[in-house]
C-alpha cells in the first residue's frame, strides 16, 4: 500500500509543478494559427520531447548534485523552498499570470512547448531534488514521472475542449487549488528536511 501511495503522491507533485492547467491557455495561444489536426500532432510530438528532457534529469540528476557534495536533507529543504515559491505563484500569479506567454509561431519545435512549458526550470529542479533525495527509489520516481507526464499530456492534448468547458475562470480555480496543495506539500517537505538535519548536530 505504501508503495502505491508513494508513486501516486509523487506523480501528483510532479504534475502540479508541470502545471498543465496553467499551460492550456498558453498552448492555445501558441497554436492558434495552426490547423486543428496538425495542432494535435504538434502537442504529442512536443510532449514526447519534453518527456525525454525530463528523463535525462531524472536519471542523471543525482550525479549532477553529487559533484557539489550536497547532503540529502539540504537538497530536500531547497526543494521545499522551490515548491513553496511555485505554489505562491500559482495562487498569486500577478498581472501576467503564472505562466510566461511566448510569442506565437506557425509550428513550434522544442521551444517553447517541450521546453520550458513541460520541461521547465521548476520541473527539472524538482527531478534533480527527487533523484538526490530518493536515490534508492529511481524506479518508483520513473513510474511517477511517466504517470504525471501522461496526465499532463492528456490535459494539454484536450486543451481546446477543456477551455470550452472550464473557460479561463475554471482553469484559474484549478490552478489555485494545485498551488494550495503544493504549498502544503512544501511545508511538510521542509519540516522533514529540518528534522533530518537536526540529528546531525
Amino acid at each position: 500500500m505504501n508503495f502505491d501511495i508513494s508513486i501516486i503522491s509523487t506523480a501528483i507533485l510532479i504534475m502540479f509543478v508541470i502545471d498543465p492547467f496553467g499551460n492550456v491557455p498558453v498552448i492555445l495561444s501558441i497554436l492558434k494559427d495552426v490547423d486543428v489536426k496538425k495542432r494535435r500532432f504538434i502537442i504529442i510530438r512536443e510532449m514526447i520531447f519534453g518527456l525525454g528532457i525530463l528523463l535525462v534529469f531524472l536519471f542523471f540528476g543525482e550525479s549532477f548534485l553529487n559533484l557539489f557534495h550536497l547532503e540529502t536533507d539540504a537538497v530536500r529543504i531547497a526543494g521545499a523552498v522551490i515548491f513553496f515559491v511555485i505554489g505562491i505563484k500559482l495562487i498569486f500569479p500577478g498581472e501576467q499570470g503564472s505562466s510566461t506567454l511566448y510569442g506565437s509561431s506557425s509550428e513550434p519545435f522544442v521551444v517553447p512547448i517541450a521546453m520550458p512549458l513541460i520541461a521547465g526550470p521548476s520541473a527539472l529542479a524538482t527531478l534533480l531534488v527527487m533523484s538526490k533525495s530518493h536515490a534508492d527509489a529511481i524506479p518508483n520516481l520513473f513510474i511517477s514521472l511517466i504517470l504525471a507526464w501522461f496526465i499532463s499530456a492528456l490535459i494539454m492534448y484536450l486543451s481546446p475542449f477543456l477551455y470550452k468547458i472550464l473557460r479561463e475562470k475554471g482553469l484559474t480555480a484549478l490552478e489555485r487549488l494545485m498551488g494550495m496543495l503544493l504549498l502544503m506539500m512544501s511545508v511538510q517537505m521542509f519540516i522533514d528536511g529540518i528534522r533530518g538535519l537536526s540529528h546531525t548536530f
